[in-house]
């Protein structure tokens, strides 16, 4: 079989037009006729394209000896591909899961507010809390908090199971997905940017409440619940950012762009030193409020400067990829 009739017998297969195919390769249709019909070739660019493109060798489309069937054995990974109808159910959930997922991020958030404010009810004279009841109080708070937020991460993930490959398989999607979910995701486009808009905002302005805080500096009560109130405000900021993209990455993640694309993928590496960052950070944040008895007001300034150093954590991690 020559070049022109595996061209030809891999479009059909993948389900594309030839002016479907010309704009992939940023080429006419025109060209791709002429490939089609033996009356030209492509260069060894549009080869590598085409190749890639259809998820076979250079070999087998340049040597005429090779048949498809040959080519297809059994040790060749078979790509999934994702049909309108499921492309359509995941990104229904994944727009509920938007929301969950929001929520619990929040609850993560809001979880150390009361045993900030616990802790500075026992600064007031006399205190209406002991210091050991508000600690006790605050910290069970915290755990039932942050275990509903897990429950929600948990039963989440277990909704979207059945969809895993997408993040660990390489898979394609049947003709006419992509441009369905490229008009859904040109549909939610304008919402996903208020949102974000909101969150910076929310973001922006949430140490406005410290500062006011900080205005009587005696009250430290005053100051505790001032910074529960910056929490609760960079919480609801985080939740627009979550809502808007877990729903855009569902999308993203189909048309294989963004962070999704094949190039763009974090690594391994990058996956486990981001978490276990965080949680380095999150650690530190708690350590710091538990054992520091003097001054706690602070702590929260661990996580801005997390913010700040954490580029440069996976500045080195592509380093290391790079030497390795």
């Amino acid at each position: 079989m020559i070049l022109a009739d595996k061209l030809l017998q891999l479009r059909k297969k993948s389900g594309m037009s030839q002016e479907e195919l010309a704009e992939k390769m940023n080429v006419s249709r025109q060209a791709v006729s002429k490939w089609e019909g033996a009356q030209s070739i492509p260069d060894l660019e549009k080869i590598l394209q085409l190749s890639e493109l259809y998820g076979v060798t250079t070999d087998y489309l340049l040597k005429d000896e090779m048949e498809l069937e040959e080519f297809v054995g059994k040790d060749e990974p078979t790509v999934r591909k994702v049909t309108l109808e499921q492309a359509n159910e995941y990104m229904s959930l994944r727009k509920t899961a938007s929301v969950r997922i929001a929520v619990g991020v929040f609850l993560c958030i809001l979880s150390v507010i009361p045993l900030i404010i616990l802790g500075g009810a026992t600064t007031i004279v006399p205190p209406p809390v002991s210091e050991n009841a508000a600690g006790v109080i605050g910290i069970s708070i915290l755990l039932v908090l942050a275990a509903i937020a897990i429950g929600i991460f948990i039963y989440t993930g277990s909704q979207s199971e059945k969809y895993e490959f997408l993040e660990k398989e390489p898979f394609d999607v049947e003709y006419g997905v992509e441009g369905a979910v490229k008009e859904r995701q040109k549909a939610y486009r304008s919402t996903y940017v208020k949102l974000n808009i909101i969150g910076t905002v929310l973001c922006v302005l949430s140490p406005i409440a410290l500062f006011v805080g900080a205005i009587d500096e005696k009250n430290e009560f005053f100051c505790t619940v001032m910074l529960g109130v910056m929490l609760f405000i960079a919480g609801a900021g985080v939740f627009c950012f979550v809502f808007a993209g877990v729903r855009n990455a569902a999308m993203d993640k189909l048309l294989k762009i963004g962070d999704y694309s094949p190039k763009s993928k974090p690594s391994p590496l990058k996956r486990a030193v981001s978490t276990i960052y965080w949680l380095v950070a999150v650690a530190a944040a708690m350590l710091w409020l538990f054992l520091d008895k003097s001054d706690n007001s602070y702590f929260w300034v661990i996580f801005p400067v997390a913010g700040v150093l954490f580029p440069a954590v996976l500045g080195i991690c592509a380093l290391a990829e790079r030497k390795k």
